[in-house]
């Protein structure tokens, strides 16, 4: 299994899953088509799929694009099935697809929009906007207790699996874990790393669980720094771990 990232519109990737005993391959969340289609012809790789993790355009702007050029399967959960253009395939938890003799397994995880899923093929996870590299996406159309279970399910996956999120956010997600978990080192150590990877216009995706387990702040419940700095702030806020991600949530949204 080959994975090849690709920069679309300002901080978005596109993730070309290609099968390499056959030659075929997916893309994940084409924001855009061209870039898709020179990156394919390229690889000199038969595109046969789009998987579209949620149904925003900034993840799904390109399947018209893509569907004009190329006979292509649309995957995407259920509930998108009159927002995700071109859906052929809708999926829910469980449900497996191929590439090839690739095979993905499907995870549920509504939170940011109802119909959002992440795929996973072998240890690599495609997570577009619920995980991002010490971050989560904004609650658009769920709730936090929804989100909490689905962060909660992506953590259980091995501390080896690779985390293939939607955005290059990584910098500005530590600056802002900073301030609710100061002195976490690991914290510290990955945004020395990071920016050292932006000076050189390196990608700091993909990540692995392990290290969002370490400095992720929405995974980071249990911390007893951020249960203390918010409590200072917010004395009557619940010890409860929706309670405390739903506040580091509100807190990121104003950072």
């Amino acid at each position: 299994m080959k994975v090849i990232q690709i920069p679309l519109l300002r901080d978005n990737y596109g993730y070309l899953i290609v099968c390499e005993k056959t030659n075929e391959a997916a893309i994940v969340d084409p924001s855009e088509a061209e870039p898709v289609l020179r990156q394919v012809e390229k690889e000199k790789v038969t595109l046969k799929a789009i998987l579209n993790t949620h149904h925003h355009r900034d993840h799904t702007g390109g399947n018209s694009g893509l569907l004009e050029s190329l006979p292509l399967q649309v995957y995407g959960h259920k509930n998108d099935e009159y927002r995700i253009p071109g859906l052929t395939h809708p999926l829910d938890e469980g449900d497996e697809i191929r590439i090839g003799e690739l095979k993905g397994r499907i995870l549920f995880i509504p939170g940011h929009t109802k119909g959002h899923i992440a795929y996973l093929f072998e240890n690599k996870l495609f997570c577009g906007d619920t995980l991002f590299v010490a971050g989560c996406g904004r609650l658009f159309e769920g709730t936090a207790e929804q989100m909490h279970s689905s962060l909660n399910k992506l953590q259980q996956l091995p501390a080896d699996t690779l985390v293939y999120c939607g955005h290059e956010y990584t910098e500005k997600n530590l600056q802002f874990a900073m301030t609710v978990e100061p002195n976490n080192k690991k914290i510290t150590d990955k945004l020395q790393s990071v920016r050292s990877l932006k000076a050189k216009n390196i990608s700091t995706v993909p990540s692995t669980m392990a290290e969002e387990r370490e400095t992720n702040p929405f995974l980071r419940w249990e911390s007893k720094e951020i249960h203390e700095n918010l409590k200072s702030r917010f004395p009557n806020l619940g010890s409860d771990p929706v309670s405390v991600f739903a506040k580091v949530r509100e807190l990121k949204d104003q950072f």
